[in-house]
């Protein structure tokens, strides 16, 4: 949950007093314990970054996910709250669905270390001001050297995310593919590119000037990259299990949320 929100506190109470009360067992994970060792279910309780700290676990330990959305856009998030009880009634009797969302495997080359990503990973110039020269290959053949303010590889589920901020296109979630966006190009080479999801991309720091950047998975800083640094991403055989109490209308969902969100309402 988002400990920051009163309603979020509140909520995850209420769901803890609702499954002990049927005796089930649960945890806390934002109070520093990590023994999901026995879960069958991780609840969110906040906005979409509260979702992506939850799905950080669900990933790492294939736990099914599920948000109640208390923040501004709620597109990952299942639920709205007037329907806890509902959700929560629901899940105690099985009736849900389990729907499996594409993934990412990112690795960096300097340490070798991976990271899974169900929105994106981001090579980006971060708190430096000066553009970053990033070149881009797809399957060992160059797509482009960008200078920008960084570059995002999506997945379809993160398509709505940063990626679209950037100028990159909706992707229905189903698909196996990754969509490759840059920030804020330099120059006239700026369109985004689809490509298949079984797909290596590199994205390297060029060493043609001195500059760092940092590597940003799902909105978290995976560490600073410099000039001659890359990081390579493919997706995943791995899936993240999101649960559904309701059947999931994506272009209805787009209306609802995209338009509502941009109308300032």
């Amino acid at each position: 949950m988002n400990p920051d929100k009163p309603e979020a506190v509140n909520m995850a109470g209420m769901a803890d007093s609702f499954f002990q009360s049927h005796g089930i067992r649960t945890v806390f994970l934002q109070n520093g314990s990590h023994d999901v060792n026995g879960t069958d279910l991780i609840l969110t309780f906040g906005g979409d970054g509260t979702f992506l700290i939850g799905a950080r676990t669900a990933m790492e330990h294939d736990i099914p996910l599920m948000g109640i959305n208390l923040g501004t856009v709620g597109f990952l998030t299942e639920e709205e709250p007037g329907h806890l009880a509902e959700c929560l009634t629901s899940i105690l009797n099985g009736q849900y669905n389990i729907e499996e969302r594409f993934l990412l495997c990112v690795t960096t080359r300097r340490n070798n270390e991976s990271y899974y990503a169900l929105n994106d990973a981001v090579i980006t110039r971060g708190r430096f001001a000066r553009l970053i020269r990033v070149e881009c290959l797809v399957n060992g053949e160059k797509f482009g050297i960008f200078t920008a303010d960084g570059m995002i590889a999506a997945t379809p589920t993160g398509s709505t995310g940063y990626s679209l901020s950037a100028g990159g296109p909706i992707v229905q979630p189903g698909m196996d593919c990754i969509v490759l966006t840059p920030v804020c190009a330099h120059s006239l080479q700026k369109c985004p590119c689809i490509v298949s999801g079984s797909s290596q991309i590199s994205m390297q720091l060029l060493t043609d000037r001195q500059q760092t950047a940092e590597l940003q998975i799902d909105g978290m800083d995976r560490g600073r990259l410099e000039a001659g640094d890359s990081v390579i991403i493919t997706g995943s055989e791995r899936k993240i299990r999101l649960l559904r109490i309701h059947p999931f209308h994506f272009f209805t969902l787009l209306q609802s949320k995209l338009i509502e969100w941009g109308s300032g309402h």
